[in-house]
């Protein structure tokens, strides 16, 4: 009486994933920020803003139905602000925007945000939060971009972190599925997770081989990863840098951005949330055992329903 693969890829489609024709939509709307963006560049070649980006999960196919915002890079000449100067930054860039829209949006639609400037549309309800990044000459479009969860400046590389995810999505093509399965797992339940810490573990999934064409038992791998490990094994990625150049820190949970060893993902992520993220996968693992071992149909959805919330029932 167990719970198919099949039923719970409906489940995922119908419930979790973001459709294509709703992320077309997204990007459609993304795309026209940055052609106003160009045009308006072209008219005004004194003007600071370099270039627009896509980021964040829509533009890595991780992202969930109930999205709410895109992230979107804006580079900024850094001659143009002092010393990374966040909130005069942050101003800059929503003057800009409101400069590129002109009559066409309200100055309240552009609101300022902790590390980026939030554009809000009125049509499809849909946030874009513009993230500013200020290039540092470095090839790859890298540049220094704001951490929200500490408020420090990082390098990162947009190209290269898309790159990055899209390696793994050919080595696995289920890899998106198990990130925005996981997602979705995390929101039911409620706990301190970042999905960018989600996304690298399932990257090291892949290149551990700890994945299988069952979403099921892969999903269980990443549980039993989580409680084998406890989180406590550091994960580097030496597709851009050798390993030698992570110096490591004392933070709970050490897995490092695959394109900065500087940047520890987990540097927010307190002894207290790694134990929340452990209790939540030994429940989840008890859980998806006990549904796989069911007699009935009910005792199976009952199970998998503590694991992706009461709206499953296949």
């Amino acid at each position: 009486m167990k719970i198919t693969d099949i039923e719970l890829l409906t489940f995922l489609k119908n419930r979790v994933f973001l459709d294509a024709e709703s992320a077309e939509v997204y990007r459609d709307q993304v795309n026209n920020l940055r052609k106003k963006l160009e045009k308006y560049l072209n008219d005004n070649p004194e003007f600071q803003l370099v270039k627009m980006l896509n980021s964040g999960s829509v533009a890595k196919g991780t992202a969930l139905k109930t999205i709410n915002d895109m992230d979107v890079a804006v580079y900024v000449r850094p001659d143009n602000i002092p010393e990374h100067e966040v909130d005069m930054m942050l101003d800059y860039v929503r003057d800009a925007l409101i400069d590129v829209y002109g009559d066409t949006m309200s100055a309240d639609q552009f609101s300022i945000g902790t590390h980026c400037v939030r554009v809000s549309f009125k049509g499809t309800g849909l946030d874009v939060e513009v993230v500013p990044v200020i290039p540092n000459g470095k090839p790859d479009d890298r540049g220094d971009v704001l951490n929200n969860d500490n408020g420090k400046w990082v390098e990162t590389s947009i190209p290269l972190h898309l790159k990055f995810i899209q390696e793994r999505k050919n080595l696995y093509p289920q890899y998106a599925e198990m990130v925005r399965m996981t997602k979705w797992w995390r929101n039911q339940r409620d706990f301190k997770f970042k999905s960018f810490l989600i996304e690298l573990l399932w990257c090291h999934m892949v290149d551990a081989q700890l994945v299988s064409e069952s979403r099921i038992e892969t999903f269980g791998k990443l549980l039993r990863y989580i409680l084998s490990t406890q989180l406590k094994e550091i994960i580097v990625f030496t597709d851009y840098y050798q390993s030698s150049e992570v110096k490591g820190d004392n933070s709970p949970i050490q897995v490092y951005d695959p394109i900065n060893p500087k940047n520890n993902v987990g540097l927010t992520i307190t002894e207290a949330d790694r134990q929340t993220i452990v209790k939540e996968a030994q429940l989840a693992f008890d859980a998806l055992a006990m549904a796989c071992s069911a007699y009935t149909k009910e005792s199976a959805v009952a199970n998998w329903q503590k694991i992706l919330g009461s709206g499953f029932n296949p």
